[in-house]
Parts: C-alpha cells; structure tokens; sequence
C-alpha cells in the first residue's frame, strides 16, 4: 500500500484509543497510541480511520481527521495523537461508542501539511464548523512552541502572535476554545444564533479585520467550501497570503480511488482535477478553482 502514497509513509496500525471523550454538543476528542504517527505527522495533515466492530465490514470506509494535537512524554518523545470529530453519519457514530482499550484501524500520515511559518508577524487562522481542528497544532508550531514531524519539513521563523476566527451554528459546537488560549493563539467567536461571541459569520469577523488595515502576515482558513470561497476573495482583494485546508469527501486517503479532486488552477491559468488526499489537502487560496464544485 505504501507505493500507492508518493508523499508519506503510510501505515495501518492497529491504534489502541487511549481517550475518546465528548468536548462539546456532537464533538469529540480521540487520543490514539499510535507513536509512529505521532512522530511523524505534520501539521495540516491527516489520518484515515475505520470504526467498524470487530470481525465486521461496516462502515466498510475510514474517515479522514486532521491532526490536532500530539502527546509527549516528558523527554518530549510523541506518543500518542490527538484528532477532534463530529458525529454526522453512521462512521463517525461508530466511532463515537469506542472506549478506552478499543482498538482502531488507522493509517498515515497522509496528505501534504502547512508550509513554514511566514513570521515575523501575525498568523490568522479562519475556521468554520470543526475546521478549527487543523489550527492547534499549527498555532503551537508557528509560535515556536513545539515541533511536529522530526524535522521534516521546513520550519521558517516563529510569528509574534497569532489569532483564531472561530464560526459556529450556535456556542454548544464550540470545542477546543480553553485548547487554543492555553496555547497562546487568542479565540475570536461569531455564532450564527448570536449564542456567542459576534451574531453572523465568520467571514464577518475577517472582513472588518481587513478593512481596517489589520494586515496579518498569512491567513490560513479551514471549513466549509462557501465560507473558504469567501475567506479566499477577501484575501484577494486585500493582497494577503492564504492557504486553504478542504475537507473533501474521501474513500481510501491515499489517491487510488480519485474520490475527492477538486479543480485546481495551473500555471496557464486552466483548472485541472487534483487528488485532495495526496496533493493536498492544504492549497494556495488562489489556486483553487472556487467557480467549479468540488467532488
């Protein structure tokens, strides 16, 4: 299977969950021993697993799960990993029953992480629904906090600072906040009921950042397609830096099955399909063909 993956060892352990605990309404928090992993994975990218039961095929498929967070020891040896969840279907369901001493089948890391750390300056971090999950891990990077990977990616200088805007339905979906301020990274909430924080959306946030000269050094965004649509264009019209993380739809994770292309614009300005598993799933904004549907 490792030859079907260019860009990362892939592996399939059998993970042992060391936590799977709720963190708000429909989220959890699943900490699996799985060192390997953890010693490699970047920020950015992901896991694919399996809940089935044992001894049956259903769900047949895993789902995809960025990386939240990696756990040491106290010589600063990773562990174990850290991946947030909301339970939409029947996979992630699943998932949500397993308890301490359940095992899971996991594979990765796969996909292609975050670059470098553009400081000096200010990160801002755009996040809707669970797409905050990606942003832990790379806040604490991008301070200098930790490391992630075994120096296998570039890591740039540290930003001065570095700000999450976090877009809900409602203030019960927000998981993680106390995660992100303990890491140094400052939360900004916009809920759609006006539960918490600013009443509107998250782009709202970001728009009267921008307007008002608020220039960060990069804004990386995650969540849903319409939000990083509209994240992109903002930053486009503002001349910032973006990156964007997509969560589409995957079967394998590892490009076999072209389940999640997404139009990609080339170099000669004409949208290609590209696999969002493997080329992906971080992006330049600007390159994203945001005119055509994702697959």
């Amino acid at each position: 299977m490792s030859d079907l993956c260019t860009n990362n060892a892939l592996m399939r352990p059998a993970a042992l969950v060391l936590e799977n605990r709720p963190i708000a309404r429909d989220t959890f928090l699943l900490r699996l021993d799985a060192a390997e992993i953890a010693r490699r994975i970047l920020p950015g990218q992901f896991v694919m697993v399996r809940a089935s039961e044992e001894g049956a095929d259903d769900p047949l498929l895993g789902r995809p799960f960025a990386l939240y967070d990696v756990q040491r020891k106290g010589t600063g040896e990773p562990v174990s990993f850290d991946v947030v969840y909301l339970v939409i279907g029947r996979g992630t369901a699943a998932l949500s029953r397993k308890r301490p001493g359940d095992r899971l089948d996991v594979w990765g890391p796969l996909g292609n992480g975050f670059g470098p750390s553009p400081g000096p300056g200010h990160a801002l971090f755009v996040a809707g629904g669970v797409g905050q999950t990606p942003f832990l891990a790379l806040g604490r990077e991008w301070l200098g906090a930790t490391t992630y990977g075994e120096g296998e990616s570039p890591k740039g200088s540290p930003v001065e600072s570095a700000t999450l805007l976090y877009g809900v339905r409602s203030a019960d979906l927000l998981a993680g906040v106390a995660d992100f301020e303990r890491a140094g990274i400052r939360v900004e909430v916009a809920t759609d009921d006006g539960s918490a924080g600013r009443a509107g959306f998250v782009t709202q946030l970001l728009a009267e950042r921008l307007q008002a000269g608020q220039r960060p050094a990069k804004i990386v965004a995650c969540g849903p397609p319409l939000m990083l649509a509209a994240v992109a264009g903002l930053a486009r019209d503002h001349g910032v830096a973006c990156d964007v993380s997509l969560e589409n739809h995957m079967a394998c994770g590892f490009g076999a099955c072209f389940s999640c292309v997404t139009p990609i614009l080339q170099d000669d300005g004409r949208p290609d399909l590209r696999r969002v598993c493997v080329e992906g799933p971080v992006f330049p904004a600007d390159r994203v063909d945001w005119s055509r549907p994702s697959h």
